[in-house]
């Protein structure tokens, strides 16, 4: 009977946490809340992250933070829409990578928009 009884409370705990966040995760929180279209497909196809009126997103994490600009301008190239990059910041670390993002998107009409795990509680 206490093996069972530990068993239950096992699977109720385990449960209740939260199962790691991925890229597709916070592209799909996001996408929706700005009325964008997930995984738009181009003729060569590759993917947009999230295809809005207004922009071409590309979401990544905050260490791939340069490939993110390449992406976000071909995306925006291809559709006729603005670049733009949604940088996946997980923690104080990642902070560095936003910096060097934000200092080339100036430069290239780059949006910058931040998504932190906390955001998709």
């Amino acid at each position: 009977m206490r093996f069972i009884l530990m068993l239950c409370l096992l699977a109720l705990v385990a449960g209740c946490s939260h199962a790691p966040l991925h890229e597709k995760d916070y592209q799909r929180w996001w996408c929706e809340r700005h009325g964008g279209e997930l995984e738009h497909r181009l003729q060569d196809k590759t993917r947009v992250d999230c295809l809005t009126k207004e922009y071409a997103v590309e979401v990544e994490y905050a260490p791939k933070w340069a490939e993110s600009i390449g992406q976000a301008l071909y995306y925006a190239q291809s559709t006729g829409r603005k670049p733009a990059v949604l940088l996946i910041v997980r923690d104080k670390d990642d902070e560095r990578f936003l910096k060097r993002l934000r200092t080339v998107a100036k430069e290239q009409g780059i949006k910058v928009w931040t998504v932190r795990p906390a955001d998709l509680d």
